[in-house]
C-alpha cells in the first residue's frame, strides 16, 4: 500500500487546520497498519488469533470469548469498531459468539496498544507480546482489579496457543503523574524507568483500538511546549479530545532515571542478554550524548517528513543506526561488534541456511544490514551454528557479555553519583535487582559459575573424559584433574585442548552438570591415575546430582530474591576418588573388631570419612562447592553447615549424603547423614536456635565437642576420655546440657545416662558401686559434670560428706539471695542401676546427710593474692592453719595434725566439710555467683593433697 510522502508541517503560531491534522493522523495509522501486518506475519496461524481478537475481548466482555470472568468486569473500548476479519476470528474461536448492539454507554477503556518488538526486525515467533490496556481515570479500584484478573486469564489462554502475553493495566492519568502500580517482575520494570519506557512506547507501539496518541499531533520542535500545544489542539477544537489519549511528552531523560533503567536492563540481560545489551548501550548513549534527540523524536520527525517505508522506520534499525554512529565516534570497534552480534542473534534468522528460510521482509532487511557490515561467511556460519557451540566458546562470549553489562552498570552508577541525583527506582526494586545481579555474576569462593545465560541453545557433550593429573607424567604427587571431550585414545590427551582444569574431581562434575555439559546420555571416560575414581563412581555422582538439583539451574524468582539468602539443601559427597579402607586393608585392621561405626571403624577405631565435597544450593539459586580434605574434615563441614543454619533456623536445609557404593560406601553415607540430622535436630529443635548445648562426637579415637557462641558454632578436639571429662567439668556462664552422639561413649554408658538426666538449676549426685569401689558424678546447676572414683565401705560414708558439703554451699546461696530462695534448687541423689541391659538413674533419698559423721569439721578459706594461684587457710575444728604461718608446708602440717588426733594407725580419707572461694578467682573477672563445679574442683584438689600426706 502506498501513502503520500509529502512532508507535513504544523505551525501553531501561523495557524493549523483540521484537514492537515487528519492527514497526519492517517499517516501514523498507515505506518501503524504496516507494523500490525508485520507483527501478524511473524506469528503462526493459531497465534494470529490472539492478535486479532485482543481488542474485541476487552471491548465486549462476552462470555464466549477468551478471558471472560463475570458480567461486572469493565468493558467497552472507546471509538472501537471491530473489522470483519476480527469478527470472523472471534466466530472461529467460539461458534456461539454473535455481536449485539448494546446501545450508547460510556466505555470503560480508553485505548489498547501493542508495544516492544512486534512488527520489528527483533520480533520472532518466540517473542512475547506486551500490551498496554488503558482504562478511564475514574474507574473504581474493584474494576481495575477485575481487569487485571481478566488480563491474567487472557494470558493463560494465549499460552495454550504458544503466545507469551503480558497485559499491563493502568490509566494515562496515572502514567503522567508517575503513579505506577506494578513492582519488578520478569516483564515489568516497576519503578525502574518512566521516560525511557515512554520513549520506547512512542517509537514501537502498535495501536490496536481506542483513542489515538495525542503525541502524534505535536511536532518535534514543539515538544518543549507540549502541554501548551495539547491544550491548544483540544480547547480550540482542532480535534475532539475524547478521540485522543495523552501519555505526555517524550522529554529528555532525567539523570536520576539512568541508574534504575540500567539496573533493570541488567536484570533482564542475565537471562536474555542480546536485547538488553542493545538497550543498555542506548541508555549509555542517551546519558553521555545528551544533545542527541531521543529515538522517538527521530521516528516522529521522519513520519512528518514523509517517510513511510517500514524498513527505514523499523525501531531496531533506528536503534542500531544511533549506536553505530555513537560507537564509531567513540572509536569502540569491539563494542560495535558486540552490538552487531547482539542484533543478529536477537533477530534469530540464520542467514547461512537461507534455503530453509521463507523469503520475507525480515530476512531481506537483515541481509542488507549484514552486507553493510561486511561480515565474512565464517562469522555468519559461527553465529548460525550456536547449537554446536561448546563450553569454551560460551565462556569467551560470556566474558564479553558480562564485561559489557558490568561496564554499563558502573558507568550509569557513576553518572548518577556525579550528578548528585537519586536513582528513579525504589529501594525495594533496587535491592531486588542488585541481588539478582549478585547471584548471577558475582564471583566468590566455591561458587559454581553459570556460563550459559541464554548464549547457546545447548552445551551437552556426547563424550567427556576425566583425566587425573598423574596420568600426564611430570612431577609426582600432582592431584588435579583435566576435562577433555571425545578422547577415545588416552594418549591423544597431549594434543587435545583441555575444557577445564580443577583441583578436585567433584568440582569438575558439578560444573559440567550445572552447565548442562553432562547428562545421563553422555559417555564417560576416566583415567584415574593415583586415585580410585571409576566410571561407575562418576555415574553414581551424576545420579546423586540429578536427585539433588534440576539442570539447568533456573534463576531465582522475585519472592526468593526479596528475602535474605539461606541454604535450601546440601549434598555431601564423601571420599570421591578415594578408598577409605586402603590403609586398613594393608594393616589387616578391618578384621580385628566387630565395630562397624564408620567414624570409629574396626579395632583401631578408624574414621572412614577422609574427604567431603559439600555442594550447596541456596535460596538465590546459587550453587557452591566446598572441598574438605585436610584436618578434621567431617567436623569442619558440620561446623560450616551449622553456621549456615543459624542464619535461618526456621528453615533447616535438607541434607543428602552419597558415598561410592563400593566397600562400605552405603554405610558411610548413612552414618554421615544420621550424624548431620541428629546434630541439627538437637541444636535447632522447633525451628528455633541455636539452643545451648554441648554435643559430643566420638571419632577416630578422639572426642569433638560442638557448641555455639551466640550464632557462631565452634568445636573443641579432645584426645582422650580424661580430656573429655576435664572439659565437661569446666564452668559455664549459663546452663548448657551435654548431649552425646548416638555412637559416642558407648564404652561408658553410665556417663551418657548421667548427662541425659541433667536438669537446669539443680545439683545432682549420681553414684555407681562396683565391689569395693564407687564412681561418683556430680552435675551442677549449670550442667557441668565432675566425676571421680573412691573406695566404698557403705553408702553412708560415700554420700554423707559430699551431701553435707553441697548443702553448705546451698545454704550460703540462700542466705545471700533471700529474695530468690525459690529459684535455688536443692541436691538430688541417684544410684546408677543396670536393668534389662539398660542403665537407669534411680532416685535415692538423701536423708542420710543429716546423720552425724565422726571426726573433725575441716573447712578451707580461699585467698587470692594478685595473679598467683588461689591458696587456702584451713581450719580443723578450732585449730587454724594459715598460709601466712605455714606457707608451702601448710598441707603437711594439717595432715600431721589430723593424723595426731586419730587413735588408730588405720589410714582412711579426710573429707572437707566446707570451702569458701574468693569472688576474684580470675583476677580479671569478679564472679558474683561461683559455680558448684568450681567448689568441687578445689575440694577434690585439697582432699587429694591431704590424703597423700596422711
Amino acid at each position: 500500500m502506498t501513502f503520500s510522502s509529502a512532508p507535513i508541517a504544523l505551525d501553531f503560531d501561523e495557524g493549523i487546520d483540521r484537514k492537515t491534522l487528519r492527514r497526519l493522523r492517517d499517516r501514523f495509522m498507515a505506518v501503524n497498519q504496516q507494523r500490525w501486518e508485520r507483527a501478524r506475519s511473524a506469528l503462526t496461524y493459531r497465534q494470529q488469533a490472539v492478535l486479532e481478537v485482543l481488542p474485541l475481548v476487552f471491548h465486549l466482555n462476552h462470555p464466549s470469548l477468551p478471558g471472560y470472568l463475570d458480567s461486572d468486569c469493565p468493558y467497552g473500548l472507546s471509538h472501537y469498531r471491530p473489522t470483519e476479519s476480527t469478527l470472523n476470528a472471534a466466530t472461529r474461536l467460539a461458534r456461539s459468539f454473535s455481536l449485539k448492539d448494546e446501545g450508547r454507554r460510556m466505555p470503560d477503556l480508553e485505548a489498547l496498544f501493542l508495544m516492544g518488538s512486534p512488527g520489528t526486525l527483533g520480533h520472532s515467533v518466540a517473542s512475547d507480546l506486551d500490551v498496554w490496556l488503558c482504562h478511564r481515570p475514574d474507574l473504581t479500584e474493584r474494576g481495575v482489579h477485575c481487569l487485571e484478573r481478566k488480563a491474567d486469564n487472557l494470558a493463560a489462554w494465549a499460552s495454550t496457543l504458544g503466545v507469551e502475553l503480558h497485559v499491563f493495566v493502568f490509566s494515562a492519568a496515572d502514567w503522567r503523574d508517575g503513579r505506577q502500580r506494578a513492582e519488578v517482575t520478569g516483564e515489568n520494570c516497576g519503578s525502574a524507568q518512566h521516560f525511557l519506557l515512554l520513549d520506547e512506547f512512542y517509537r514501537t507501539s502498535i495501536h490496536l483500538g481506542g483513542c489515538y496518541p495525542l503525541w502524534w499531533l505535536v511536532p518535534v520542535e514543539d515538544e518543549e511546549r507540549y502541554q501548551e500545544r495539547a491544550r491548544q489542539l483540544i480547547e480550540c477544537r482542532f480535534i475532539r479530545g475524547d478521540e485522543y489519549i495523552d501519555f505526555g511528552p517524550a522529554q529528555s531523560i532525567p539523570q536520576e532515571e539512568f541508574l534504575g533503567a540500567g539496573v533493570w536492563q541488567l536484570y533482564k540481560g542475565i537471562d536474555a542478554p542480546w536485547k538488553s545489551i542493545l538497550k543498555l548501550l542506548l541508555i549509555e548513549c542517551y546519558a553521555r550524548a545528551g544533545s542527541q534527540p531521543l529515538l522517538s523524536r527521530v521516528f516522529k520527525a521522519k513520519v512528518y517528513a514523509g517517510e513511510t517505508d517500514p524498513d527505514r522506520l523499523d525501531p531496531y534499525v533506528l536503534l542500531y543506526e544511533r549506536l553505530e554512529q555513537w560507537l564509531q565516534a567513540e572509536e569502540a570497534p569491539e563494542r560495535l561488534a558486540l552490538v552487531r552480534q547482539s542484533l543478529y542473534l536477537k533477530a534469530g534468522l540464520p542467514l547461512t541456511r537461507s534455503a530453509q528460510l521463507v523469503s520475507n521482509w525480515r530476512t531481506n532487511l537483515l541481509q542488507a544490514l549484514v552486507a553493510d557490515w561486511g561480515w565474512s561467511a565464517a562469522e555468519l556460519e559461527n553465529l548460525d551454528n550456536r547449537i554446536r557451540w561448546r563450553a569454551e566458546d560460551v565462556v569467551t562470549l560470556r566474558r564479553a557479555v558480562v564485561a559489557e553489562l558490568t561496564h554499563s552498570y558502573r558507568l550509569l552508577s557513576r553518572l548518577a553519583r556525579d550528578h548528585g541525583t537519586r536513582a528513579a527506582i525504589s529501594s525495594n526494586d533496587m535491592n531486588l535487582l542488585g541481588r539478582k545481579l549478585y547471584a548471577a555474576f558475582q564471583r566468590k569462593a566455591g561458587k559454581v559459575e553459570q556460563i550459559n545465560p541464554g548464549l547457546a541453545p545447548s552445551l551437552a557433550e556426547e563424550n567427556l573424559a576425566f583425566h587425573h593429573q598423574s596420568e600426564q607424567g611430570g612431577t609426582s604427587g600432582q592431584e588435579g584433574w583435566l576435562l577433555y571431550r571425545d578422547l577415545e585414545d588416552p594418549s591423544d590427551a597431549f594434543w587435545q585442548p583441555v575444557i577445564r582444569r580443577s583441583g578436585n574431581l567433584t568440582e569438575l562434575m558439578v560444573w559440567c552438570y550445572c552447565n548442562a555439559l553432562l547428562s545421563r546420555s553422555t559417555r564417560l571416560n576416566v583415567r584415574a591415575g593415583t586415585s580410585t575414581a571409576s566410571v561407575a563412581e562418576l555415574r553414581e555422582i551424576l545420579d546423586a546430582l540429578g536427585a539433588f538439583l534440576p539442570s539447568p539451574v533456573e534463576p531465582a524468582n522475585r519472592e526468593e530474591l526479596s528475602r535474605g539468602v539461606y541454604p535450601l539443601r546440601n549434598l555431601l559427597l564423601v571420599n570421591v576418588g578415594l578408598d577409605p579402607q586402603a590403609r586398613l586393608t594393608e594393616r589387616g585392621l578391618h578384621r580385628l573388631s566387630a565395630r562397624h561405626d564408620s567414624l570409629g571403624f574396626s579395632g583401631g577405631r578408624e574414621n572412614l570419612v577422609n574427604t567431603i565435597d559439600q555442594v550447596t544450593f541456596n535460596s538465590w539459586h546459587e550453587v557452591s562447592l566446598q572441598h574438605y580434605a585436610a584436618g578434621d574434615t567431617l567436623i569442619q563441614c558440620l561446623k560450616n553447615v551449622l553456621a549456615s543454619v543459624a542464619g535461618a533456623p526456621q528453615r533447616v536445609p535438607e541434607i543428602m549424603v552419597h558415598s561410592h557404593h563400593k566397600g562400605h560406601g552405603g554405610a558411610i553415607a548413612r552414618r554421615v547423614g544420621e550424624l548431620f540430622a541428629d546434630v541439627t535436630r538437637h541444636f535447632f529443635a522447633g525451628g528455633k536456635g541455636p539452643h545451648p548445648l554441648r554435643y559430643v562426637i566420638e571419632m577416630d579415637r578422639r572426642f569433638f565437642v560442638l557448641r555455639f557462641n551466640g550464632a557462631e558454632p565452634g568445636f573443641v578436639a579432645l584426645n582422650s576420655t580424661e580430656g573429655l571429662m576435664e572439659y565437661l567439668a569446666k564452668p559455664q556462664e549459663s546452663y548448657v546440657p551435654v548431649v552425646f552422639d548416638r555412637h559416642a561413649m558407648l564404652d561408658d554408658l553410665p556417663l551418657r545416662t548421667v548427662c541425659h538426666a541433667s536438669e537446669s538449676g539443680n545439683i545432682q549426685v549420681f553414684y555407681r558401686v562396683s565391689g569395693d569401689r564407687a564412681r561418683v558424678w556430680v552435675v551442677d546447676e549449670l550442667g557441668s559434670v565432675f566425676s571421680w572414683q573412691q573406695g566404698y565401705v557403705n553408702r553412708h560414708y560415700l554420700l554423707v560428706p559430699l551431701l553435707r558439703f553441697l548443702e553448705n554451699l546451698t545454704e550460703r546461696r540462700q542466705l545471700r539471695q533471700l529474695d530468690t530462695v525459690a529459684e535455688i534448687g536443692g541436691t538430688q541423689c541417684y544410684e546408677m542401676a543396670l536393668r534389662d541391659g539398660q542403665w537407669h538413674a534411680e532416685r535415692r533419698p538423701d536423708a542420710d546427710s543429716t546423720m552425724p559423721l565422726p571426726g573433725l569439721e575441716v573447712q578451707a578459706i580461699g585467698i587470692q593474692e594478685g595473679d598467683s594461684r588461689v591458696r587456702f587457710d584451713i581450719f580443723c575444728g578450732d585449730q587454724e592453719f594459715t598460709v601466712q604461718e605455714y606457707g608451702n608446708q601448710l598441707i603437711p602440717a594439717v595432715a600431721h595434725y589430723i593424723r595426731s588426733l586419730r587413735h588408730s594407725r588405720e589410714r582412711y580419707p579426710v573429707y572437707l566439710t566446707d570451702i569458701h572461694l574468693p569472688h576474684d578467682l580470675d583476677p580479671q573477672v569478679y564472679q558474683q555467683d561461683i559455680q558448684t563445679i568450681q567448689y568441687l574442683y578445689y575440694r577434690s584438689e585439697l582432699e587429694n593433697a591431704l590424703n597423700q600426706h596422711l
